[in-house]
């Protein structure tokens, strides 16, 4: 396994208590050490385009890739709550960056798009992300790239099983489960389908 030398040897394991847990070698916690490196306002080129904030702006990307969209499908393809892309939709319609649209198939329900000001945010921030991503693509071969979003993709799976099981369980146990939780369930009957 590729580890950072740097930081392994910086970091040794204590020895104050039995078993600690190798962070190094905690797929979970690793992917949460390259996220936050990955995040988009870590990025200065990405964050000086634009003031928005990291939330606000992972919505205008879903906005912008997939527009006509609901923000419930926001929700679940961008794998955030519910009640985190309402506060960005939001914000992004008193900021005037995106417009709100009746449904033509349902009358209940409201479609978001880009506006001109936020296409014209979103085509910036997506060049500065696309070169980004290629500059980090550089590292691996068109083989290992394809083998390492297999590998996300069964990971991601995976996680989303997890979680919406412990959700069912301790709702099976008379919890009153939290929206976030019964929004687990939700994704991972969508996903199945």
């Amino acid at each position: 396994m590729i580890k950072s030398s740097a930081r392994r040897l910086a970091f040794q394991l204590t020895t104050e208590h039995k078993e600690p847990l190798d962070l190094t070698n905690h797929l979970p916690f690793q992917i949460a050490v390259v996220s936050n490196l990955l995040a988009l306002n870590r990025d200065w080129k990405i964050r000086n385009l634009s003031d928005l904030d990291p939330r606000e702006m992972r919505v205008l990307l879903n906005i912008g890739s997939y527009m006509p969209i609901k923000s419930a499908d926001i929700a679940y393809q961008s794998r955030l709550d519910s009640y985190t892309v309402s506060r960005a939709v939001k914000k992004l319609l008193s900021l005037d960056l995106i417009e709100s649209q009746p449904d033509q198939y349902k009358k209940n329900v409201k479609n978001l798009v880009l506006n001109e000001r936020g296409l014209t945010i979103y085509k910036h921030v997506t060049a500065a992300m696309d070169e980004r991503s290629k500059q980090l693509e550089s590292v691996l071969t068109e083989e290992e790239k394809a083998s390492f979003y297999q590998m996300l993709a069964k990971i991601e799976d995976k996680a989303e099983q997890l979680l919406a099981e412990q959700a069912k369980e301790l709702i099976a146990q008379g919890e009153d489960a939290p929206a976030d939780q019964k929004e687990l369930i939700r994704w991972r009957k969508k996903s199945k389908s």
